[in-house]
């Protein structure tokens, strides 16, 4: 498959701007291995080959176990996940379909149980910024860095 254009180079103020939400994430006091499991999910979710060999590099390389990151696609019935990994990753995983499911009260009311106010927010704009960041690396085909390499 061959990578369609570079979205840094043709559109570098979508790109900055989507840095930014990275930013916001990355400085909310959400537990950096908790978000690459969620970005890992929603680009498995959405076929990103882009973002599923960036987010399982990324969190191997901060120490996650291989028995995690291969049963992230399986995480209802793995027992490696605690219960905050469990909320968001069923709030991950209802609002990244929302074409075909939705975020039921019970999905919001368990993520609010193991998130403050502000954390939610965070993992809010943290799965639509990888939703957006999927749906850029399926249309352009991104290459995976692994492969670049």
């Amino acid at each position: 498959m061959t990578e369609r254009m570079n979205i840094g180079e043709l559109a570098g103020e979508a790109y900055k701007a989507m840095a930014g939400l990275e930013r916001y994430v990355k400085h909310s006091t959400l537990p950096a291995p908790l978000l690459e499991l969620v970005r890992l999910r929603a680009s498995q979710i959405n076929g990103c080959v882009y973002c599923v060999d960036l987010h399982s590099s990324d969190a191997k390389q901060a120490g996650e176990s291989d028995a995690r990151l291969h049963a992230v696609a399986v995480w209802q019935e793995a027992p490696f996940f605690t219960d905050q990994e469990r909320a968001a990753l069923a709030f991950t995983e209802a609002a990244t379909r929302l074409s075909t499911d939705d975020i039921t009260d019970e999905i919001w009311q368990q993520a609010a149980e193991h998130f403050d106010d502000q954390e939610l927010a965070a993992l809010v704009v943290a799965v639509a910024t990888i939703n957006a960041w999927n749906r850029i690396g399926v249309a352009t085909r991104m290459t995976p860095e692994s492969y670049k390499a």
